[in-house]
């Protein structure tokens, strides 16, 4: 296994570390709130860091291609799930979120049946930054970061349902190839 590999499991290994301790007294205690957010941070980091080796040692895989993109849906669907009861999201928000990752995540296993491999389109890719830094705001608690804060979760939303056209317009081949 190479090292964009091993970087994405963990990713994967490292979410459960940063539930724990973002959830950990309620989420009150500031400590445990910005331990979680250092370990959101390193593994969102890990995001960055797998494909720019990936890419850069020619190193894609299919494995990679497919992994990369569930340790990513891992991470940031639970920092998501996380902040509702925090008070800082609500559910039909995050409700709207998973739901286009369940979509896509369909989509990749009926196309893997036919043997294609759905990459992350810049779409998706934007999605998912958008998100993490949504997160990583939300997670720091800053007031006069409000603003900002509310940006980030209008443009989160706003690339997550433009990446599910683009991903449903560019693969619409699968649905129908996948019987459905």
């Amino acid at each position: 296994m190479n090292l964009p590999n091993k970087l994405t499991l963990l990713r994967g290994i490292l979410v459960p570390f940063f539930v724990f301790f973002i959830l950990l007294e309620g989420g009150n205690n500031l400590l445990y709130r910005y331990i979680g957010l250092g370990i959101f941070c390193f593994a969102s980091f890990t995001d960055f860091l797998d494909g720019y080796l990936a890419r850069k040692n020619h190193l894609v895989t299919n494995f990679g291609k497919f992994m990369d993109p569930l340790a990513d849906k891992l991470l940031v669907c639970s920092a998501l799930i996380c902040l509702i009861p925090l008070g800082e999201l609500p559910a039909w928000y995050v409700v709207i979120l998973i739901g286009r990752e369940f979509v896509i995540s369909g989509f990749r296993l009926v196309a893997a049946d036919h043997n294609i491999v759905i990459a992350a389109s810049i779409f998706g890719k934007a999605k998912t930054a958008s998100q993490m830094l949504m997160i990583i705001l939300l997670l720091l608690q800053i007031p006069t970061l409000a603003f900002v804060n509310q940006i980030f979760i209008v443009l989160s939303l706003a690339l997550t349902i433009l990446s599910l056209v683009d991903y449903v317009y560019k693969n619409h081949r699968v649905i129908s190839e996948g019987g459905f």
